[in-house]
């Protein structure tokens, strides 16, 4: 009777170190083929999704910044044309007798 105490706790022992080797070995597979995808997307050319993000975010603000300025032109083309009209002759032109 005292053998089979003995048998099971050398079966536990076995068993524990059977899932400690395949955790290991999970861990190991795991970081083998995140090292494969990584080079693999390398290789294609492709962009990780935080770098979309930060490119997308710059067009953002540039395109608003752009249509700032396009604003800012507008005004400042409504006044040159503003200015224009001020300034040219009501009534005559070149060759007209006042």
């Amino acid at each position: 009777m005292a053998e089979r105490p003995r048998f099971f706790d050398d079966l536990a022992g076995v068993a524990g170190g059977a899932i400690s080797a395949l955790t290991g070995l999970r861990d190991e597979v795991e970081s083998l083929v995140r090292a494969r995808i990584e080079e693999a997307i390398r290789r294609l050319d492709l962009v990780k999704r935080e770098e979309l993000d930060a490119a997308m975010e710059l067009a953002a603000n540039a395109r608003v910044g752009q249509e700032a300025a396009e604003s800012r032109l507008a005004a400042l083309e409504a006044r040159v044309a503003a200015l224009e009209e001020k300034k040219a002759p009501v009534g005559g032109g070149p060759g007209m007798i006042a």
